[in-house]
């Protein structure tokens, strides 16, 4: 390796009109990011320069993505761009990719200033499909509107951007990658991690891991199938299903990361998630699940299909919440449901004598009540269920929940629902 400082550059370049960045960051097709000159750069400068400099000096950023394609390509500019940009450290998944739920957990345990996840999900991937660049602040949560809107006023004015244009590093192999530059005192440092096993050790501190090999290791022919869509999720199913809580292999369907999501659209709902809806028709499966390309969304199916919707499954959690070890622990501050969302949530709070907020959408909002501590579970009809343990929706949680509960009240998911219905009558609402 050549030990000479690597140089940074100062590039001129034009602002765009059209960078302002969503609830879930500047998303377009894959082309746009490709074919218009330094759209990608841009957009990362204003992200970088929307943090004070004296945060960003030396400080640790998180870095991971769904693994679409143009991943592994805006991923090697995000790295040139934060070590001319005073950045210390980046932390990035395996082959870069690391699910949204993943990230979060990271910034978090890392104490990092904030992270950049690549993901368009639900969204198609591949050379035609959409390509998303989403920051998350220091809480692990997606970025607020006065950062976003502060991210946007810098791109709409931008004259040029810094970078390090001989940095390569290699996202294949596990490590501490090292760089001195020629005008930064200390040198950039990049460790390539295993994006799993931060994420599984807080999923052990919430749930009962034993409880949960008893019930799927096949004493009980309790047999799941999870498709994971060929998102980033499918990493995450098979290590902590299938290889520590006993699943047969067969269980975990699409678990291998593609770039074009296999020609399917990475959205777990039952017209995507064929082969899920598909396979748990016949009734060999108890329970179903499907996640999106990301890993935030979720969709839960009990036998012969039986379809939960995401307003039903929030409602359903919290009714029986004291199954989860974590909630014994830490208690339970509120309940929490976007306005779209069914009322379920609603009754089960009134029941419970538990607070319910209502937001509008935007999982940020859900966050603002978490940081308050006035928050532990939410969801909304869009298919996303999460808790406080992190500042994002998260779909594995979502379904180690169900299956904590499954296996506590030993009945199936059509009874459970079914049973919630009769206790608190069935909400309904459309789009």
């Amino acid at each position: 390796m050549d030990n000479s400082p690597l140089q940074v550059l100062t590039v001129p370049t034009a602002p765009y009109p059209d960078q302002r960045p969503s609830t879930n960051g500047l998303r377009k097709k894959v082309y746009v990011f490709q074919s218009r000159r330094n759209y990608l750069h841009n957009f990362i400068q204003s992200i970088f320069s929307s943090i004070d400099l004296r945060d960003r000096q030396g400080s640790t950023m998180v870095v991971g993505g769904d693994g679409r394609f143009f991943n592994r390509t805006a991923t090697q500019v995000i790295v040139q761009m934060a070590a001319a940009n005073g950045v210390g450290r980046l932390i990035i998944g395996h082959h870069g990719i690391m699910s949204t739920p993943a990230v979060s957990c990271m910034i978090r345990k890392c104490k990092a200033i904030g992270g950049i996840i690549l993901t368009a999900s639900p969204n198609p991937g591949g050379p035609d499909g959409d390509f998303g660049i989403k920051f998350n602040t220091a809480n692990g949560g997606p970025a607020n509107e006065a950062v976003t809107n502060k991210i946007f006023q810098i791109s709409r004015t931008i004259e040029e951007f810094a970078i390090c244009p001989g940095l390569q590093v290699d996202l294949t192999t596990m490590g501490k990658q090292t760089f001195d530059l020629e005008n930064k005192f200390k040198p950039f440092t990049v460790e390539i991690v295993d994006s799993v096993e931060s994420y599984a050790n807080m999923l052990r501190n919430i749930f009962d891991f034993a409880a949960l090999k008893e019930l799927l290791s096949g004493k009980n022919h309790f047999k799941i199938r999870l498709d994971a869509l060929h998102g980033a999720v499918g990493p995450y199913v098979r290590r902590i299903l299938c290889d520590e809580l006993g699943c047969p292999a067969s269980s975990a369907i699409n678990c291998i990361p593609k770039e074009d999501f296999g020609g399917q659209h990475p959205d777990p709902n039952p017209i995507y998630a064929t082969d899920l809806v598909d396979s748990m028709r016949d009734g060999q499966y108890d329970f179903g699940a499907a996640f999106d390309a990301d890993g935030d969304q979720n969709m839960i199916l009990g036998k012969h299909g039986f379809f939960v919707t995401p307003s039903d499954s929030v409602a359903v959690i919290a009714d029986n919440i004291f199954c989860i070890p974590y909630f014994q622990h830490a208690g339970v501050r509120g309940f929490a449901r976007t306005m779209p969302t069914s009322a379920a949530l609603d009754r089960v709070a009134k029941a419970t004598k538990i607070e319910l907020y209502e937001t509008p959408t935007a999982w940020k909002f859900f966050g603002n009540l978490m940081d308050a501590g006035m928050l532990s579970l939410c969801g909304e009809e869009s298919f996303g269920t999460g808790g406080d343990h992190i500042r994002e929706k998260d779909g594995l949680w979502a379904v180690l929940a169900w299956l904590s509960i499954l296996a506590t009240r030993k009945k199936s998911v059509e009874d459970l629902v079914k049973d919630h219905w009769l206790k608190y009558g069935r909400n309904y609402f459309t789009r």
